[in-house]
């Protein structure tokens, strides 16, 4: 693989765990948030996340990377919303608080998030470990050549 090519499947990489970090940060920020834009109580946020080419192609095809005009690498295809319910919390001193006394609140896990935010941040670090490994074999290879 061409180095501008392995540069870039990490770039692209890089881009999408920026991506999943924010909007797991995101979350932690509204885990308690009765009310957002809508009226309703904020809603867990994921992104999702494909490889931009298939590995459906034929293994020789995949070896000739002449054939691919675009090196291989993920993409962040959306931010999508999650299905879960709200949790019901009775407070009833809060001013969101319906007849009953229960708020709406966000179906938020700050563990499951937290987990999830670690997963990220080390695909990332797994991203810039790969550029610098790039980087030093594109020295190794110059060096060669002197």
């Amino acid at each position: 693989m061409e180095i501008d090519k392995a540069l870039a499947l990490s770039a692209s990489g890089l881009e999408v765990q920026r991506l999943r970090m924010n909007v797991i940060a995101s979350n932690l920020a509204n885990v308690n948030s009765t009310k957002s834009i809508n009226g309703a109580p904020y809603r867990r946020r994921d992104v999702l996340i494909r490889a931009d080419r298939t590995v459906s192609q034929p293994f020789g095809t995949l070896l000739n990377r002449a054939a691919l005009p675009e090196p291989p690498g993920v993409k962040a295809i959306k931010v999508v919303e999650d299905r879960r319910p709200a949790r019901q919390m009775y407070e009833p001193q809060h001013p969101d608080a319906n007849a009953a006394g229960f708020v709406q609140m966000p179906d938020i896990n700050t563990i499951e998030e937290m987990v999830n935010l670690i997963g990220a941040s080390r695909a990332y670090e797994a991203n810039i470990t790969a550029m610098g490994v790039t980087k030093t074999m594109a020295q190794r290879a110059l060096d060669i050549g002197r």
